[in-house]
């Protein structure tokens, strides 16, 4: 079954990969409708999130068709990540702009003097990230990821990924490794920051409800001194899309380390902040608002500095 699903995707993606950008954004709205109408348990994760968000702000018919526009948005970010995957940035370019970029290198500088810590989302076609580094002189770009159960079907992800250049660690395992690259290489190094980060992630608030929240981020920009942003993939017509990079978001306070919860609540306001502008454009099927667990009842968590102190991430949807 394992080998069955891999040459299913294998050829979907082939398919894809074979189109315009254009045509593979149609077919994956296509196929987020229909996603919308099949997936009863994630459309009613998307309705419930949608009103704790916005519940005051918009009636339950906005709500409802905020909620089956963002599948379709859905459906055009995967199927399109699927063919960016394949481009190079040269024929990225066109459906591609990167706002901010100077912000990264030091007045007078022309290319990277020290590596840079992002705290990114699943906003729009998020993979894009990973080809934006090549716009940038003397960073490699670097991100952390949860690898699939299947392992044919997570070879065939990591394939597609490392198309990019971009260097993945597998938050579990990789620890030793990346924080090795981040003493070698000046990295991009971008953290998945806006979902549900279980018992180990701070309580901290994200419209205004107290939620699990990632401190990957703020703990590594304060453990390595390193500057850290946000950075936001905006869609902003069928296939084309525009990265904002924030202003740096400060880790020092008079000469004095942040707290990582002072840190990353900065973050969650950013996140705030983009999701209002384009609703639509966030990954609202994911159950961002999961209460917290009994301290009796939770698994103990290990100590991260053996393995995952810097890259525990989110769980999956």
């Amino acid at each position: 079954m394992d080998q069955l699903l891999y040459y299913i995707a294998r050829g979907l993606i082939s398919f894809l990969q074979s189109l315009p950008v254009t045509w593979v954004a149609r077919i994956g709205r296509a196929g987020g409708a229909l996603a919308f109408w099949l997936d009863a348990r994630h459309r009613k994760v998307t309705i419930n999130n949608l009103t704790n968000a916005f519940g005051r702000e918009k009636s339950p018919a906005e709500i409802y068709a905020l909620a089956k526009e963002n599948f379709r948005r859905i459906g055009e970010n995967f199927a399109c990540a699927a063919k960016t995957a394949s481009m190079t940035y040269a024929q990225l370019q066109p459906h591609m702009e990167i706002v901010g970029d100077e912000k990264l290198f030091a007045k007078g500088e022309t290319t990277a003097s020290i590596s840079r810590v992002f705290a990114i989302g699943h906003f729009g076609n998020f993979e894009i990230f990973a080809h934006s580094v090549q716009k940038l002189p003397g960073f490699q770009g670097a991100t952390t990821y949860r690898a699939l159960k299947s392992p044919a079907l997570n070879r065939l992800l990591l394939s597609l990924r490392e198309q990019s250049g971009c260097l993945f660690f597998e938050r579990r395992m990789d620890g030793a490794a990346l924080r090795a690259a981040t003493r070698d290489t000046h990295l991009i190094l971008g953290f998945l920051s806006d979902q549900h980060a279980g018992d180990g992630g701070m309580r901290i608030p994200f419209f205004g409800q107290d939620c699990s929240t990632t401190k990957a981020p703020a703990v590594f920009a304060l453990r390595y001194g390193l500057p850290l942003h946000t950075a936001i993939c905006y869609r902003t017509r069928l296939g084309h899309w525009r990265i904002e990079v924030s202003d740096e978001i400060p880790v020092q306070e008079n000469g004095q380390p942040r707290s990582s919860e002072a840190i990353m609540l900065d973050v969650n306001r950013a996140f705030e902040i983009a999701v209002r502008r384009d609703p639509a454009n966030w990954f609202w099927v994911h159950k961002r608002w999961k209460p917290a667990r009994s301290r009796a009842v939770a698994a103990p968590k290990p100590k991260l500095e053996s393995q995952t102190e810097l890259i525990e991430g989110e769980d999956a949807v």
